[in-house]
């Protein structure tokens, strides 16, 4: 008994975590997927599908200050690729993938911008002249509003209006042309969720792992199948990466400037509906004093006509 104790025991106890960089800075994020072998599992464990190659397109990155158009002031961080799938019949087929992760999901401008760039990027159609599918994924810092569900997938689907509920199977190379496939990472929503094994996967972005330094997670390398263990590898080196670490350094530079900026931009933005209620408020009570004079006057003219009628009938 006294020995199936200490086995139970030793069994659950806990193996000593490894300490790795915090994939939601964008260089660790960078250098991680510069890895192609971690960026096809990464990409084939989120789409679901049989990854052959996976080509890095150039890569964009896009601070955006405040501007005199309005831009918001966010950091999206973006890698574009050109993927050949294996699909379940046999047959291979190429389709783009546009991946981006963004600290908020409100910067709907730019990502509609982006991926307009996709459709119209004449490089994204084969040699023979057919459109490329396009592929989004998007890790998100800040969930959607829709709770306790990690990974978010929207596919179009085909239905017959004459009876909505009979999904059509069939495809077609027009509607693929014009609809996307969509992924959406909700990295808010990973704590302690491990419900498949792409969970399992995601949860190196879990922030309830963070350590005393923001830009170091501690996790446990047993929590993670021996496909993954490559992932894991590969953000422990980034942790120990001299220029990985700098970069993280001026990320929070950056980051501590934006939230400087928005602080400022806010004050100053209410500062300025304040004056502008204090403006209106005195302009409503300019046009309630005319209000006023001219119901006095209508009062005078009405009290006059009323006396020189008096005097008619005299």
């Amino acid at each position: 008994m006294e020995t199936a104790k200490k086995a139970k025991s030793g069994k659950n106890k806990k193996l000593p975590g490894v300490d790795i960089a915090n994939p939601v800075y964008d260089v660790v994020f960078k250098y991680l997927l510069e890895d192609n072998a971690i960026a096809k599992l990464i990409v084939s464990s989120i789409i679901g599908e049989n990854v052959v190659t996976l080509k890095a397109q150039p890569q964009e990155r896009t601070i955006a200050k405040a501007k005199a158009e309005g831009e918001n002031p966010l950091t999206v961080y973006r890698l574009d690729f050109a993927a050949t799938i294996r699909t379940e019949t046999g047959t291979y087929k190429l389709v783009t993938i546009e991946m981006q992760k963004a600290g908020l999901p409100t910067d709907i401008k730019r990502f509609r911008r982006y991926l307009g760039d996709r459709y119209t990027d004449e490089t994204n159609y084969t040699d023979d002249n057919k459109a490329m599918q396009i592929y989004t994924i998007y890790f998100l810092g800040k969930d959607l509003g829709i709770c306790d569900t990690p990974v978010l997938c929207v596919f179009p689907e085909i239905r017959d209006l004459s009876n909505p509920a009979n999904i059509i199977q069939s495809k077609s190379e027009f509607i693929e042309s014009l609809n996307h496939k969509c992924w959406i990472v909700q990295i808010n929503c990973l704590k302690e969720r491990r419900r498949n094994e792409l969970e399992q996967l995601l949860s190196v972005f879990d922030q309830s792992n963070l350590t005393k330094d923001v830009h170091i997670l501690n996790v446990n390398e047993e929590d993670f199948p021996e496909k993954f263990r490559s992932v894991i590898r590969r953000l422990k080196a980034a942790a120990s990466d001299r220029d990985v670490k700098k970069m993280m350094r001026e990320e929070d530079g950056f980051l501590d400037y934006m939230k400087t900026w928005l602080h400022n931009e806010t004050k100053r933005l209410e500062k300025a509906l304040a004056e502008q209620a204090i403006a209106l408020d005195e302009k409503d009570k300019a046009l309630d004093e005319k209000d006023k004079a001219l119901d006095e006057k209508d009062k005078a003219i009405a009290e006059l006509r009323k006396q020189i009628a008096d005097l008619h009938k005299g």
